[in-house]
């Protein structure tokens, strides 16, 4: 009878905690070294991975052990905050993940050899993706370890979302923040309960990792949802993203000083950076942290294109907190690990630090953090400028009393160059 016991108590438990471990929040994992210029691909341009239901889009990679290692790939729906949903796979899922990546092909005519990896969606084994919603998507090696993972929404189109940039609705930030007001609008759903059921996400220039969430609708107009908030809506403005060209890595081009080809690697030494937080606001055309793969001299950027080391530094004298500054851009999904983060050189009373990157075009920016990873918005490098151009995006998730999943049944786009008092 004791032993009975014992069983049914390690099997509850058993039970549990595999709830427990599916229910945990899935986050992006950075890749190793060798895993660079990670990239979601439409129409051959990379894009902000938000992707309507039934599109088919290319997670590409590049592997600078140029080995030809085997990588598989796994597909995970989430909800609204990120944990695994309980739906078995085959429903939202048509065909089967956890399958050899195959189209891989080798650098040709670089410096850095790598293996270049493209992983299509729809491919033969999946064949589509049957729901809207969250998913994370990760890249395992051969004892099925993952690699990295990064995030991707599907969404349908079943609510149109009006909206306005507009400067801060609060008189201590109205020059440094920019402030969403919206309206969720459906003419196919009529909203029963949406303080329950509806849920929307904000985000600045795509950032997956650093959106509002959890806003409820301030009221309602007959089946129309109003958000007006004074604070909740806000996003700190920042400034420009900064750039640097280098698609012929032998000669100094936009905004490189120099270059250094010595060393088995060609080096782009990027003029040094001044803080702009104290200087007044000055537009410089960008495209809100992207990045462009491109060797002026190639025929296949995918695999011609080389990778340099690209030199940054920053002069911000009048820095004095206690945390860390990084260099992010999509180039490396705004990832603040040690390998972006920037070192103080006494000798030269600035910030360096160099960054293998493939050659092209890419924006970039300076970001402050601790060590823990949480952003100092407030006190950036660069300032914040309600001028500042930025692309807002708004996706709307709605998930009646009788639905096991949340879906993602639309969004709303805006630019700040629209801004309004």
């Amino acid at each position: 009878m004791k032993n009975s016991f014992l069983t049914i108590t390690f099997l509850l438990l058993t039970v549990f905690c595999s709830y427990i471990s599916l229910a945990q929040t899935e986050k992006e994992i950075a890749p190793p070294y060798n895993i660079k210029t990670i990239s979601f691909l439409q129409s051959d341009r990379n894009v902000i991975p938000i992707f309507k239901l039934g599109e088919g889009f290319q997670l590409q990679f590049d592997d600078l052990f140029a080995n030809e290692a085997n990588y598989y790939y796994e597909i995970i729906h989430c909800d609204y905050n990120w944990n695994p949903t309980a739906i078995p796979k085959n429903e939202y899922l048509e065909g089967f993940d956890n399958q050899r990546i195959q189209d891989y092909t080798n650098s040709f005519n670089t410096l850095q050899i790598y293996s270049h990896y493209k992983l299509s969606i729809p491919n033969q084994f999946t064949q589509q993706l049957r729901i809207s919603g969250n998913y994370i998507i990760k890249v395992l090696d051969e004892n099925k370890e993952v690699v990295f993972s990064r995030k991707f929404i599907l969404c349908e189109d079943l609510v149109t979302v009006p909206m306005q940039v507009k400067r801060a609705r609060t008189v201590d930030n109205i020059e440094m923040k920019h402030n969403l007001d919206f309206t969720i609008k459906s003419n196919t759903i009529t909203f029963q309960n949406p303080l329950k059921n509806i849920k929307v996400l904000l985000l600045q220039n795509g950032q997956l990792n650093s959106g509002i969430k959890n806003i409820s609708p301030q009221y309602t107009i007959g089946n129309d949802l109003i958000y007006k908030y004074d604070s909740e809506t806000q996003f700190w403005a920042g400034n420009e993203f900064l750039f640097f060209e280098n698609k012929d890595i032998r000669s100094a081009s936009n905004n490189v000083a120099r270059i250094d080809s010595k060393t088995p690697i060609y080096g782009s030494y990027l003029y040094t950076s001044a803080a702009r937080a104290n200087f007044p606001y000055s537009f410089t055309q960008d495209v809100n942290g992207n990045f462009v793969v491109n060797n002026l001299n190639s025929a296949n950027n995918e695999i011609e294109a080389d990778y340099a080391w690209v030199y940054f530094s920053l002069s911000a004298p009048t820095f004095r907190l206690n945390k860390n500054i990084y260099v992010t851009g999509m180039f490396n999904n705004y990832t603040l690990s040690p390998e972006y983060k920037m070192e103080y050189n006494p000798k030269k009373a600035i910030y360096e630090k160099a960054i293998l990157i493939k050659q092209g075009f890419a924006n970039f920016e300076y970001k402050v953090a601790d060590e823990k990873g949480a952003i100092d918005y407030e006190n950036t490098i660069d300032g914040n400028f309600y001028q500042t151009e930025n692309e807002y995006t708004i996706l709307v998730y709605y998930r009646e009393s009788i639905d096991r999943y949340d879906r993602v049944v639309g969004k709303g786009m805006a630019n700040s160059i629209n801004i309004i008092n």
